[in-house]
């Protein structure tokens, strides 16, 4: 198997995807892989080599992807608008050969020394975008195309950078196996992408979300993925109905934007018969107004990325604002008490997860690892849920200590340990708070040395330099002391 057959059955005149204007057909995509593929090997990519991509939602994304699969390496995602220091940890980590850079990463990487970074061995530029590199995308595009080569179901085919349930960011290894096993479960969804769907894809595809839902199912199903760079709402109204857009893929603060939109007509998604959301809780005001605003009824999903992504999905289901939706076939769910047994119904658990979709485990860290993987599969999600008589799952509770700004996971610790590093810094603890627009938003409690003088704007600063924008906090509060329990540990709770 490989999961860069994904393409091969689909009909070679039926538009595949639609970047910047510019329609590339299954005969193209499929033609055009396999010189990328060819591209790859002749650099040296063996299989087990890591594929970095600094890329935003395009077509050398896609491709890139798919040849990488289709030779054994394994791809990388990464956020292309992180600072440097950010990109270089990851790269590092999981020790990237190879890496794709787009002219939106351009100046992040060009902060980057490469001496700091030995395993790669080759920097590739998509276009002329100041870069000093000795390859440009059309190198490996030129090459001779090659076959796909199969690999075995638990073959390591991505890692994607994920706060996930036990901590600080780490790497999570998803198979061939693991990623075609959510497509096929994501089939089950009385609600689906069919051939003749044009989908809207905003969703960036180094999140799970992205890659897996829209452009992976998007793909298998053989429908057109029209790709986009950054999201307004008035120039996607524009995009639905100039390109008939079918299916829309979105993070709640997409459809909060489009529920406050008042310039938007009522039919403005008359021709919408699929609106997903996932990634964050969607508030359930927004929901309602989207229904009752433009008659659109939002279908909302839960999953994590250890879970490759989805869990339990609300497409095609009768609408229960509130609901996440029903578990899919292939994937089996357990809500339990503390001591690991099965709760009530009614009653809250945390949310417990098999199936042959949950990942193998965080790269080079067995023990986070352990900790959301039990002997025997199951993957502690960390998130708290009830059901109803219906089956129908509704989240209460999220894994402690999480943020989620906008869809991305924020670990507190992370964000700590940075502006920790601040000289004028004694202590620090960070919480999200509520925010209308991205769901959270990161706060941070400060306790200044003594002696010195911080503000809120330098420190801020501080953190832009060193972290991904949503990671960093919009609100700094300066305190004399952090609230902490009789050993010392900080209770982060207690933050207010």
């Amino acid at each position: 198997m490989n999961l860069a057959h994904l393409i091969d059955e689909h009909a070679a005149d039926h538009v595949a995807i639609i970047s910047r204007g510019v329609e590339t057909t299954y005969g193209q995509l499929r033609d055009d892989v396999a010189r990328v593929r060819g591209g790859l090997s002749r650099l040296g990519v063996v299989p087990g080599d890591r594929v970095a991509l600094l890329c935003g939602n395009g077509l050398y994304f896609v491709e890139t992807y798919l040849a990488a699969f289709g030779i054994g390496a394994v791809i990388v995602p990464l956020n292309p608008q992180s600072p440097a220091p950010e990109i270089q940890r990851e790269i590092t980590t999981i020790g990237a050969a190879v890496v794709l850079v787009e002219p939106i990463a351009a100046a992040a990487w060009t902060g980057i020394d490469p001496a700091a970074i030995p395993s790669v061995r080759h920097v590739i530029a998509t276009d002329a975008n100041g870069l000093d590199t000795e390859l440009q995308f059309d190198d490996l595009i030129s090459a001779e195309p090659i076959d796909i080569v199969e690999v075995d179901a638990d073959a390591l085919a991505a890692l994607i950078f994920t706060s996930g349930t036990a901590g600080s960011p780490r790497a999570a290894m998803l198979s061939h196996g693991n990623l075609m096993a959510n497509i096929q479960q994501g089939r089950s969804a009385p609600g689906r992408i069919h051939a003749d769907d044009v989908v809207y894809g905003v969703l960036p595809m180094f999140h799970i979300f992205g890659l897996n839902v829209m452009l992976g199912l998007t793909l298998d199903n053989g429908a057109t993925l029209v790709l986009v760079q950054r999201f307004d709402p008035s120039t996607t109204l524009d995009t639905i109905r100039e390109r008939g857009i079918t299916v829309i893929p979105g993070a709640p603060p997409m459809w909060v934007d489009f529920s406050r939109f008042d310039e938007a007509a009522a039919d403005s998604f008359a021709g919408v018969r699929l609106a997903l959301t996932g990634a964050a809780k969607m508030p359930e005001e927004a929901t309602r107004l989207l229904q009752q605003r433009f008659g659109l009824q939002l279908a909302e999903g839960y999953g994590l990325t250890e879970a490759s992504p989805v869990v339990t999905s609300s497409a095609g289901l009768p609408l229960k604002i509130g609901s996440v939706g029903k578990v899919l076939d292939g994937v089996t769910v357990r809500v339990v008490d503390e001591s690991g047994d099965d709760v009530l119904q009614g009653d809250s658990g945390e949310i417990w997860v098999k199936g042959a979709n949950v990942f193998q485990g965080y790269l080079d860290d067995p023990e986070q690892t352990a900790r959301v993987l039990t002997a025997d599969g199951w993957l502690r999600t960390g998130d708290v849920a009830v059901t109803d008589d219906d089956g129908y799952l509704y989240l209460v509770d999220r894994a402690k200590d999480l943020i989620i700004v906008s869809g991305f996971n924020v670990y507190p610790a992370e964000v700590e340990d940075v502006i920790s590093q601040h000289p004028a810094v004694a202590e620090v603890g960070v919480a999200g708070v509520p925010h209308p627009h991205s769901g959270e938003a990161v706060k941070a409690w400060v306790v200044v040395r003594d002696g010195m003088t911080l503000d809120e704007d330098t420190l801020i600063t501080w953190c832009t330099d060193r972290l991904a924008r949503y990671k960093c906090p919009s609100k700094v509060l300066f305190v004399d002391q952090l609230p902490r329990n009789v050993s010392g540990k900080l209770l982060r709770r207690s933050l207010s």
